[in-house]
């Protein structure tokens, strides 16, 4: 089941803020991707685990000016809002927006979004799925 609350009023811990937390993700974790977004993920491990996994935005300059960046970014969260119950609790995240993101977030809005999300996050359960068994 999902957070009831909105995406704005979750906790800031459950969020990437160091640049050193988002590193860590892009260099040793996994990522999945389609043609608007890329999901990174790293299970973390150690006495910092959070009752929830941490998710890090990446939406770059490429996506558009701040407006289009933040309305994008505000979309993500929503979306991620409803599939964080998915992963384990001990798992960092970081979704990276492409530029084809900002066109889907217009046409489509939290739907498109959402579907987007649930494409990667689908793809990413089931690799990690396959890690567990093999």
């Amino acid at each position: 089941m999902s957070d009831p609350r909105p995406a704005a009023k979750r906790s800031k811990r459950g969020r990437l803020t160091r640049s050193a937390d988002f590193e860590r993700v892009f260099r040793r974790g996994r990522s999945f991707g389609n043609r608007h977004l890329v999901l990174h993920l790293f299970p973390r491990s150690g006495p910092d685990e959070a009752r929830e996994p941490r998710i890090g935005l990446s939406v770059s300059r490429r996506v558009g000016g701040a407006v289009d960046r933040n309305l994008v970014k505000r979309l993500l969260r929503e979306a991620f809002a409803d599939q964080s119950s998915r992963f384990p609790t001990s798992v960092d995240l970081v979704i990276v927006a492409r530029p084809d993101a900002r066109e889907l977030a217009e046409r489509e809005g939290l739907a498109g979004i959402s579907t987007a999300l649930e494409e990667i996050v689908q793809k990413a359960l089931t690799a990690l799925d396959n890690e567990d068994a093999g």
